[in-house]
């Protein structure tokens, strides 16, 4: 039924524009076309985004046109006695008569005086963003606003992509390569240890429903998963603004802690119809990948391993994949092979991406109009994504006094993604990528029959010396015939009435938004996958999640904007917001289906073990909120802003619903003083400062746990089934609440040639939500969900942006930025289990949640090298001298006496004893480092050459900042069946071998604990794009009859410095692990290098 109400709508909305403009498109039969150029008049340079309005005799707008980045306009001519009005912010406008004629070149004089005199009338316009209208100049608080345009070189799914690094203080991290994989947005660091820190977005001035239902689980539904801005085409986009500190944020409420997004998206003007077309096709290949043994040197590895482990040699006559027996004509060619699995499953990605818009418009009516698809396969086999796109934004102004705007956006997306262990991993070591690493590499894709001839049917063994499904698979066949899908269908419907009360000075607006979302995930995993027997239910398993989310949202904002003087200027604000979210999910995991042609669990299949499901659940929550903003300014130069908002959130008991965020922030522009003006070399000096809080809910709190809920035992007594509580009342739950201060500054020197933005900040978010305190048994329960803890985040940020050289032809551009932040433990509940992980297991290390100590630290022992021979073993005191026993009896050293009280032997790994007691144990565990970086941003040079061919490239870096080479330790650890990498042909063989690696020894040692043998400083700097472009010139696109036509060719991720040894040093710490998340790499697929061609065209 909303499906159809959204399409009665769509319909609706292109029939208005139709009949808007028609009549201009008849009317234009008749125009001429008037052609020119709009330059500065100083340097002769172009001035893109120009205003060119056509006016009658007595100053009437007939119609308008906006220059290109050339400073080239085309505008259809009512009346050739008609006049020229061209005006640019910063600029005199000008009038020039056409007197018929068909082109001219218009020279602007750019002024400082009419900037101020142009900044001061603005107050009235009426604001886009839902919020005042303050001039950049103006702002008070830490904001950065980028044009889209100036990204659209780049080729990347969503707008989030591309932006890394190119934001001081936004850190932005591929959580995989492959396509539909989503991006983690730190702002300023992690706001929250419970949840993710991902900021809010906002688009066209309504928040943007981004955040799954609290009882939503895909098993990767979180911002690994679920990409919310994959459903918003980057090509609609007009502008992208980030909020970052706490007065800025605390404009929205109680999901901002995190930072805000705020995205407006191209709407038409004054102007006739204009067709806009791009394309971009790319091709994009992996990285190399980490070097494994061949069959051959694994089949050598394994029976060495069993040597090692007790004398005893593996009996390659009974273990089928050692045979190598030719008489054994079925096993010596399915196990006689070579076969490098990551080569196997990799192959080359090809994307294209599609777009087309409409935009225009009249005195009366503008609109843009857009559709986009864009189809990309990934380079893993069985990954893709695909997405069509379409928006519709009209204006209609009914009157002077009224206004509506309709924006409906609807997007359709399927993802392709490898099948995942029951559909609810979260472990980066059960992914495809992973497993093939792994995989024995003797072993063939394909399976050769009894005759040994090859068939085209997948080698998928029901067990093998590895193991069975879900430890080992063939994952040729798994890519290929398992499946993993998603389909999500997400439409946004939003209106607008604007009126004006006073004119100027007083009115009203009012926004109803919808936002219906069918997210669909689907799995199937056929017998054919894993070989497993029919009978077992991981055989023809079948999954399907339904999950449908809707929203509606008001804001009632009342504006005013008093004459109050030529040196005063103020704003006014009253908003009230509402919003209610509803949530429902069916989800249904059977198996055993009668054919692996049948993979919907609706068909006839088994249903009755304890892992297998038929699942219902559904939520509703809502947020209520009001908002009071003022800004002031004096002269020009001092600025005052004030606000407050309050939010409640129906998650929380009536005692703690309503949260209050004040906001109060200033600005002092030095130089407009009087002082300063004869200071030429300084166009503007400003220091700011910042105040307020903001609020955060994490989504890991659940709705209604304020509320007992009941739930019924799984068995009956006495015919009777009785009921228990399953939680306790948490009526003293309360959102985190940051509380955040800046101090900025804001430098433009030399005719802005060169500006300069400086942020120092100190955020503290509190009442931060734990899940899972421990608490006495007494009281029926073994946890429960509290706001226990502090923690403070701070740092500093610095924007560069210079124009070293500029001539008549030639324009050289330099942008740079650098932020660092740290965030620090204040205050942690008793209660809460304040450590993770066992160094008493290999492949673990410790996590502590410490005060007065960051997040994302790790500890672990020291790996200093291997141990030559049985003497090197011997157990040494501080001195160096060797300790004896009671006895006299020499000691060796053991690891963890007397609970595992295992000795150490010539070839095994060497760790350092920090006590020297001869015992590698818990007390020789120290820090090893930590996952957030001390540094990052980018930078990057533009060369411009005749305003037609620029060179563009852009850096972008991380820079002190540790992980986990889990993937070195799962290939270097030679503890089982699993193919290890080439480094470990270097291992310890023989007495006396002086090497780093140790022996090959199977399920037995200590080889591989949790050490800095792993641990890798991941700082790295990567060319991120190069760009070449060609705008064609006026001749060419006259006898195309175009208005702009462009080529370009793109290169990303074309290199990385780092001394990482993995494939991507650039990797995420999982929101999923919670407060003891640390950076860990086990090979997801990483970034791909990328060659792009593209085009765009506008008629």
């Amino acid at each position: 039924m909303r499906l159809k109400i959204t399409n009665i709508l769509y319909c609706f909305s292109f029939a208005l524009i139709l009949l808007t403009a028609l009549p201009s498109w008849a009317q234009e039969s008749k125009a001429t076309v008037v052609r020119g150029q709009v330059v500065d008049a100083a340097d002769n340079l172009p001035i893109p985004g120009a205003t060119v309005i056509e006016q009658d005799a007595e100053n009437r707008t007939i119609t308008g046109a906006m220059t290109d980045v050339d400073g080239n306009f085309a505008i259809h001519f009512k009346n050739p006695n008609n006049k020229l009005l061209i005006s640019n912010i910063g600029y005199k406008s000008k009038v020039v008569p056409i007197n018929g004629r068909a082109s001219v070149k218009v020279s602007l004089v750019s002024t400082v005086e009419d900037l101020k005199e142009i900044v001061v009338k603005s107050a009235a316009k009426k604001p886009e963003s839902g919020l005042l209208n303050i001039e950049e100049r103006n702002k008070t608080t830490s904001s950065v606003t980028i044009k889209a345009a100036d990204l659209a070189n780049s080729q990347a799914a969503s707008i989030d992509e591309q932006l890394q690094g190119r934001i001081a203080g936004v850190d932005i991290i591929a959580t995989s390569g492959d396509p539909g994989a989503g991006m983690q947005i730190k702002i300023r660091g992690a706001s929250s240890i419970s949840g993710s820190s991902a900021p809010l977005i906002v688009v066209d001035g309504m928040i943007y429903e981004t955040s799954v239902p609290s009882d939503f689980n895909f098993g990767t539904a979180d911002e690994e998963g679920y990409a919310a801005l994959l459903n918003i085409a980057p090509s609609d986009i007009e502008t992208i603004t980030i909020d970052k500190d706490a007065a800025a944020t605390a404009m929205w409420g109680a999901k901002a802690a995190g930072g805000v997004i705020s995205i407006n998206t191209k709407r038409g003007g004054i102007s006739a119809p204009k067709i806009n077309y791009s394309f971009v096709g790319t091709y994009a290949q992996l990285p190399k990948t980490i070097p494994m043994l061949s069959g051959d040197q694994y089949s050598q590895l394994i029976p060495e391993e069993y040597m090692n482990r007790n004398g005893v040699p593996l009996n390659t006559q009974t273990i089928k994949e050692f045979q190598y027996d030719p008489l054994d004509v079925y096993n010596y060619k399915n196990y006689s092979n070579n076969t490098n699995w990551t080569d196997e499953i990799s192959q080359p990605a090809y994307t294209m991406d599609h777009n087309l818009s409409l935009q225009g418009g009249g005195q009366r009516a503008r609109y843009f109009a857009s559709a986009g698809y864009y189809d990309s396969n990934g380079v893993t086999i069985g990954t893709g994504f695909q997405r069509i796109s379409t928006r519709l934004n009209l204006d209609y102004i009914v009157s002077d006094r009224i206004k509506f705007k309709t924006d409906i956006s609807y997007t359709h997306s399927e993802t392709q993604r490898n099948y995942v262990n029951n559909f609810s991993s979260s472990s980066d070591k059960d992914l495809m990528r992973s497993i093939s690493y792994g995989k024995m590499p003797n072993m063939g894709v394909f399976e050769y029959d009894e005759m040994g001839v090859l068939t085209p049917n997948y080698f998928s063994p029901a067990q093998n010396i590895q193991g069975k499904y879900p430890t080992t698979y063939n994952p040729v066949a798994m890519g290929e015939n398992a499946t993993n899908d998603q389909v999500t269908e997400k439409i946004v419907p939003h209106f607008n009435v604007n009126v004006d009360i006073l004119p100027k000075q007083l009115w009203t607006t009012f926004d109803l938004q919808f936002d219906f979302t069918n997210s669909k995930a689907k799995a199937f995993l056929p017998q054919n996958a894993t070989g497993r027997p029919m009978t077992e239910t991981v055989v023809n398993r079948a999954s399907d999640v339904d999950a449908d989310a809707s929203s509606i949202s008001t804001k009632t904002n009342i504006f005013y904007t008093p004459n109050i003087g030529v040196n005063h200027n103020l704003q006014l604000l009253l908003s009230m917001q509402s919003n209610d979210n509803r949530s429902e999910t069916h989800q249904a995991l059977t198996s055993n289906t009668a054919s692996s042609l049948l993979t919907d669990p609706s068909n006839p299949s088994r249903t009755q073990n304890t892992e297998l499901s038929l699942l219902t659940g559904n939520s509703q929550s809502r947020t209520v909120a009001a908002f009071v903003n003022a800004q002031y300014s004096l002269l020009d130069r001092y600025i005052l802003n004030l606000g407050v908002r309050t939010d409640g959130n129906s998650k929380f008991s009536s005692e703690n619903r309503y949260g209050v965020f004040p906001t109060v922030s200033g600005r002092w522009r030095v130089s407009g003083e009087p002082f300063m003006q004869k200071v030429t070399s300084i166009d503007e000096l400003s220091f700011r400062f910042s105040y307020g809080k903001s609020g955060n809910v994490p989504n890991t709190i659940k709705n209604y746990s304020y509320f007992n809920k009941y739930a019924n035992y799984g068995s009956e007594y006495l015919g009777m089934t009785g009921v228990f509580p399953q939680n306790i009342e948490l009526t003293n739950l309360s959102p985190e609440t940051l509380t955040g201060k800046n101090l900025g500054l804001n430098l433009a020197m030399f005719k802005r040639r060169l500006t300069i933005d400086a942020e120092l900040y100190r955020n503290r978010t509190e009442n931060m939500f734990f899940p899972g305190l421990d608490v006495t048994t007494i009281s029926g329960y073994a946890k429960v969900d509290q706001n226990v803890g502090t923690m403070d985040n701070q740092g500093w940020e610095v924007g560069i942006f210079t124009t070293p050289f500029k001539s008549q032809k030639w324009k050289v551009e330099f942008n740079f930025n650098i932020a660092s932040n740290e965030n620090m433990i204040r205050e942690i509940s008793e209660y809460y289990p304040n450590q993770s992980g066992n160094t008493d297991r290999n492949g673990e290390y410790k996590s502590f949640l410490q005060k007065d100590n960051p997040f994302g630290s790790f500890y672990g022992y020291r790996f200093k090298g291997v141990y030559t021979d049985k003497d090197a073993t011997l157990a040494r005191d501080a001195n160096g001298n060797v300790i004896t026993g009671p006895n006299g009896q020499t000691v060796y050293m053991r690891f963890n006496y007397p609970n595992t009280d295992y000795t150490f032997q010539p070839g095994d790994a060497i760790y350092e004893d920090i006590n020297h007691d001869g015992n590698i144990d818990s007390r020789d565990v120290v820090y090893l480092g930590n996952s957030n970086p001390k540094f990052n941003g980018g930078f990057g040079p533009n060369i411009i050459f005749n305003n037609q061919f620029k060179l563009l490239l852009y850096f972008n870096y991380r820079v002190g900042y540790d992980i986990v080479n889990g993937t070195d330790m799962e290939t270097t650890n030679m503890y089982g069946y699993n193919n290890q990498s080439t480094a470990t042909l270097a291992r310890w063989r023989n007495p006396g071998d002086v090497t780093d690696m140790p022996r090959a020894v199977y399920q037995t040692g200590y080889n591989w604990l949790g050490s800095d043998r792993y641990v890798e400083d991941a700082s790295f700097l990567r060319l991120r794009s190069v760009t070449f472009s060609y705008s064609f010139g006026q001749k060419i696109l006259k006898q195309l009859k175009m208005d702009e036509l462009r080529a370009y060719i793109t290169a990303d991720n074309l290199y990385t410095w780092t001394n990482y040894r993995g494939q991507n040093p650039d990797v995420t710490m999982k929101a999923s692990d919670g407060p003891f998340a640390m950076a860990m790499d086990y090979s997801r697929t990483p970034p791909t290098s990328r060659l792009s061609l593209g085009i765009t065209t506008r008629f």
